[in-house]
């Protein structure tokens, strides 16, 4: 095992990657000659030259669209949006297009493409750049959408996203890059749909996933000292959900919650809650309970973001009213 920075175990996993298969290219804003943004792509252009590590004008829908066109004649490219933000200027290419493609062809084209890049808040960016879209493109069939929570699973994801023969919503977090976390030596992959249960409980499930993990972790270990058991899950991807591994905890613990930083209607939450209510009901004691972002487009002001995102403190409230501790 080695520490690693989130953004070097992106950068790990693109370069093994490109190293087999000269048909993977990337392409985006800065990804070449300034080394990509955030750091991601650094050394990059050095190693595999302007035809592999392309830099683009701003104009994700042109990138966009021609990363399609060649996925579907051969290529594997991996297409990088500054922010998912600004993807909403190519969404008419991801969604009409890429996702698309593979049925309205009867199969006889694919379209093995990743976009990735950040998602959610990071900080002072106010409304228009800290939006959260998971569960926007999981809602189109013919996406795999995958939102990792730390380094390893960030290398492992991302080498299985490059191999898959279908696009891939890769989502990652500008407050993460940073990061540090223990990666595995050698080659792995980690498969696309697969829950991580990070913790074994007996008394509540925790589920969350992408960088509010550390908000789950954290109020997990603060229950923890109030000798409250929590199942902590990491659900990884969002397209597919691995709900099997979320209804086998809640069996187990008949209590659940579920933190997202998104909006809450139309949530992953949502959807993971209907599934549970349905498959799992005789066994939950409790209604299940949402910890969610604000109703409202993100402030600028840092008071009102604490205020707008979840916290390791709602988290915990939110435990003890499922398990009906009145303390």
């Amino acid at each position: 095992m080695r520490e690693l920075q989130f953004r070097e175990a992106l950068r790990e996993a693109m370069n093994e990657e490109m190293r087999k298969d000269d048909k993977i290219y990337l392409m985006g804003e800065e990804v070449a000659e300034y080394n990509g943004a955030y750091k991601v792509s650094q050394g990059m252009l050095d190693e595999f030259g302007a035809k592999r590590i392309i830099d683009t004008p701003i104009s994700e829908l042109g990138f966009a669209g021609i990363g399609i066109g060649s996925a579907m004649n051969g290529l594997r490219p991996i297409i990088e949006f500054m922010t998912f933000n600004f993807s909403l200027v190519a969404i008419d290419q991801v969604i009409n297009a890429a996702a698309k493609i593979h049925s309205m062809s009867g199969g006889q084209f694919s379209v093995p493409i990743v976009f990735r890049g950040p998602t959610g808040n990071a900080g002072m960016l106010s409304s228009q750049h800290s939006q959260c879209f998971e569960n926007w493109y999981a809602n189109c069939p013919g996406l795999k959408v995958v939102v990792p929570s730390n380094p390893a699973d960030a290398k492992g994801l991302l080498k299985s996203a490059i191999l898959d023969p279908d696009p891939v919503i890769f989502m990652e977090s500008e407050l993460m890059y940073g990061d540090k976390g223990m990666v595995p030596d050698g080659e792995y992959y980690i498969e696309i749909g697969k829950a991580d249960v990070t913790k074994q409980g007996t008394d509540v499930t925790l589920v969350g996933f992408g960088k509010i993990m550390k908000v789950v972790n954290a109020a997990a270990a603060e229950l923890e000292k109030e000798g409250i058991n929590a199942e902590v899950i990491d659900l990884r991807t969002v397209r597919p959900i691995d709900y099997a591994t979320v209804i086998n905890s809640v069996k187990k613990t008949n209590r659940l919650v579920i933190v997202e930083e998104s909006w809450p209607l139309g949530s992953i939450a949502t959807e993971v809650a209907f599934k549970v209510q349905k498959d799992a009901f005789d066994y939950l004691d409790a209604p299940i309970l949402r910890i969610m972002g604000g109703d409202v487009p993100l402030p600028y002001a840092p008071t009102l973001i604490q205020e707008y995102l979840p916290n390791a403190e709602r988290v915990i409230k939110a435990v003890k009213e499922v398990m009906y501790v009145t303390k």
